[in-house]
Formats: structure tokens, sequence, C-alpha cells
């Protein structure tokens, strides 16, 4: 199950990223986290942007509403959503 924190109307997860993938998708959980394939390499911020507009178009928040907190160039990061619900999330990874 996802692990993830509610609040001031945000929801703050952790991602495990997989760059150079042959398409971009959500895969699903993976230890805790939301595993998202991204085509982009992680080169000048080109994955984290991939990240970010995946989410937001999945979730249907705005890009500027995606926020990564922590782990810029990790593949383990943290990711803040300002106006999404835990049952958004959930049902998206079956939870």
């Amino acid at each position: 199950m996802i692990q993830f924190t509610e609040k001031d109307g945000g929801l703050t997860f952790n991602v495990r990223v997989v760059p150079r993938a042959s398409k971009s998708e959500i895969v699903g959980e993976h230890d805790g986290a939301l595993k998202i394939r991204l085509a982009s390499p992680p080169v000048n911020g080109a994955a984290n942007a991939e990240l970010i507009k995946i989410l937001a178009k999945k979730f249907d928040v705005a890009k500027s509403e995606v926020e990564i907190i922590s782990g810029q160039t990790s593949k383990q990061k943290q990711v803040r959503i300002n106006g999404l619900d835990s049952k958004k999330l959930l049902n998206l990874v079956g939870g």
C-alpha cells in the first residue's frame, strides 16, 4: 500500500521512477511508493518534468499543483500534489 500524508488540502507521497523506459506510464505500487516509468532520460531535469506532467494529467490537476519535495536527482522522490485527496490515489492503485 502506498504511504501518504494528507495535509493542508494536498497529498504527499513517495514515487519510484524508472527513467529511459520504452513509454511513460504509472505501473502501480512498489515498496510503499507509486512506481512510474518515464520515457525521458534523467538529464537536465527532463525526467522530473515528465514526472510532473504525467502526475498532473493522471490526477487532473494543473502542473503547478505538482511539486517534487525531495529526491530531485534520485529515483526515489517525495511528491506533493495540491488539491488531491487520498481517494483518487488509492483508486489509481486499487487500494
